[in-house]
C-alpha cells in the first residue's frame, strides 16, 4: 500500500529519463553542424576561442560579472521583505528602506568609479 503512493513520482521521473535522452538523441542526429563564423568568434568576455589558455586577460569582464551577482543577490532580500510587507511593523519597514539606500549609494559609488564601463 505504501508504494503505490509514490507510483506518480517514478513515472515521471522515468518519463523526464526518456524525455532527456530523446532530446539529446535527437538533436545529435538532426542539428546541422557546420564551421559557422559566429561560432568561432571572440567570446562576450574577449577571449578568442582558440587561442593559448596562458595569455593575459581583460578582468572588466569579470568585475562586471563579480558586481552583477552581488547586486543580484541583494536585490533578492527584497522578496521575503515584498511578501510580508502589511504584516511586518515600523522597525521591519524602515530597516529595509535603509538597507535599499545603502544598496543605492553602492551602486552609484561603482558607477562613478567606472566599473561599470566597458
Amino acid at each position: 500500500m505504501f508504494f503505490f503512493e509514490y507510483n506518480i513520482i517514478f513515472v515521471c521521473f522515468i518519463f523526464s529519463i526518456i524525455l532527456s535522452f530523446l532530446i539529446i538523441f535527437l538533436s545529435y542526429f538532426f542539428v546541422f553542424q557546420s564551421n559557422d563564423l559566429e561560432k568561432i568568434s571572440a567570446y562576450e568576455c574577449g577571449f578568442q576561442p582558440f587561442e593559448d589558455a596562458r595569455n593575459k586577460f581583460d578582468v572588466r569582464f569579470y568585475l562586471v560579472a563579480i558586481l552583477f551577482i552581488i547586486f543580484d543577490l541583494e536585490i533578492m532580500f527584497l522578496f521575503p521583505w515584498s511578501v510580508c510587507i502589511f504584516i511586518i511593523d515600523f522597525f521591519g519597514y524602515w530597516s529595509m528602506i535603509f538597507f535599499l539606500i545603502v544598496l543605492t549609494i553602492g551602486f552609484l559609488y561603482e558607477w562613478k568609479k567606472g566599473a561599470l564601463d566597458w
